[in-house]
């Protein structure tokens, strides 16, 4: 029970003091994700650097506290890593997190993200938890395919592009 009682409170905190919120430029991919379940969102914004490391992550956002810590908690676990490094970061975040409570995670590898690892029990929550994560690995592969860095929005798995004015060719 104690250990519960202080992954609420990393929980909290972090919904609280979010890290790295708040758009910032340059960047080299946005996306926004929405889980229409609940109604949480999140515009998350990549830059890399010229060595192939995750230079910043921001976003702004709305919903659940588990959303958002989530998404807090990425940008703390990421931001340094080398792309494969963020990316295998993400990934052990989601095995565990999509486990049903049958994987622990590793704290060396999520940090603070293994505070959500009761969360697994919950299958309405897990898309909560994921949605930052899931921009994050969207807005990367963006970069590293070379896509255009146009805005992107994704519900349930459907990603098209975000109106942002001018004219289209």
């Amino acid at each position: 029970m104690r250990m519960e009682q202080m992954y609420q409170e990393v929980i909290l905190d972090h919904y609280k003091h979010p890290h790295g919120r708040g758009l910032r430029e340059p960047f080299g991919a946005e996306v926004h994700h929405v889980n229409p379940t609940c109604g949480d969102e999140v515009t998350l914004r990549v830059a890399l650097t010229d060595d192939g490391r995750v230079g910043d992550i921001s976003y702004d956002g709305q919903g659940c506290s588990i959303s958002q810590a989530s998404t807090s908690v990425l940008t703390d676990q990421v931001v340094g890593l080398s792309v494969q490094e963020a990316l295998a970061t993400v990934d052990a975040f989601d095995a565990m997190i999509t486990s049903r409570g049958n994987i622990e995670g590793d704290e060396d590898v999520i940090g603070d993200g293994i505070a959500f690892a009761g969360v697994s029990k919950y299958p309405a929550r897990v898309k909560c938890a994921l949605l930052g994560w899931m921009a994050f690995k969207d807005a990367v592969v963006q970069i590293v395919d070379g896509a255009d860095a146009a805005p992107t929005k994704n519900v349930i798995g459907t990603v098209v592009p975000v109106q942002t004015g001018g004219s289209s060719s």
